[in-house]
């Protein structure tokens, strides 16, 4: 399987994910999220994977989420062989994958990256890593699995505080407020993370696969709300509004969102 945005290896019972554009600090377009699905669903089929390490390239960046350079260049996170931007299904099959997901944090893991890394089962960071939302500062959001669910993990306050504020937080805070579950220094992290799913697979498979469902089930419904805000994001990514967020972005000066401010 020969891929252009991220690398998919096999080491021992784990499958390694890796975003793997460190150029754009590792945020997707419409490309990367169809290859991390074919990955995903590889790791799925494959009798030999136990858990799934999902990390980025570099030292610098985990994800930076979409891609907004792109969005601000075309419109759109570029093209794709479905035609779609399938990202909503993305955060369903790291749910759905009957294995434990684990997010090796390595640097920035900011909008749809740190969402990502809500999303799996666990989270190790290094002790370099950085975390926080920048949606309504670029003109986007994520008001499915990415506010919803996050909100089970850290609470209403804290991530309503990380979406509206829109601040960066050290690794040692996000473990402070559950959002990882463990640190390590930065040349160790890639060691650790395999040394979990080492332990996982000394687990039943079918026991963790019960397991992930189970906890799952609480916030199934939630896909719903998922789909919606996808649906929503699709529209607003097309207002003046939302095109006013990236645009600034790739400038890089100041968003004028005050202009659009509604009584």
């Amino acid at each position: 399987m020969t891929f252009e945005d991220i690398t998919y290896e096999i080491d021992g019972p784990a499958a390694i994910i890796t975003i793997n554009r460190p150029h754009r600090y590792n945020a997707f377009r419409g490309q990367t999220v169809e290859e991390l699905i074919k990955a995903f669903r590889s790791a799925w089929a494959d009798s030999r994977v136990s858990a799934v390490i999902l990390t980025g390239a570099g030292e610098k960046a985990f994800c930076t989420g979409g891609d907004v350079k792109q969005r601000a260049e075309t419109g759109d996170y570029g093209p794709t062989e479905s035609g779609m931007f399938e990202i909503g299904y993305l955060h369903k099959l790291i749910r759905d994958i009957p294995k434990p997901v684990i997010a090796a944090v390595n640097g920035i893991a900011i909008g749809g990256g740190h969402v990502l890394h809500v999303l799996c089962d666990l989270t190790i960071a290094s002790e370099t890593a950085t975390f926080g939302q920048a949606g309504p500062r670029v003109g986007s959001f994520d008001a499915g699995f990415g506010s919803a669910f996050l909100a089970r993990v850290v609470g209403e306050k804290r991530a309503r505080e990380i979406w509206y504020l829109c601040r960066k937080y050290d690794a040692a805070t996000a473990e402070r407020w559950g959002l990882v579950n463990f640190v390590v220094p930065a040349d160790q992290l890639l060691t650790e993370a395999k040394a979990l799913a080492a332990e996982i697979a000394e687990k039943s498979p079918t026991a963790l696969r019960f397991l992930k469902q189970s906890f799952n089930a609480d916030t199934d419904h939630q896909a719903g709300l998922s789909n919606l805000a996808m649906s929503a994001l699709d529209i607003f990514g097309k207002s003046d509004e939302g095109i006013e967020g990236a645009k600034a972005f790739a400038e890089k000066r100041p968003a004028d969102f005050g202009k659009f401010v509604k009584a």
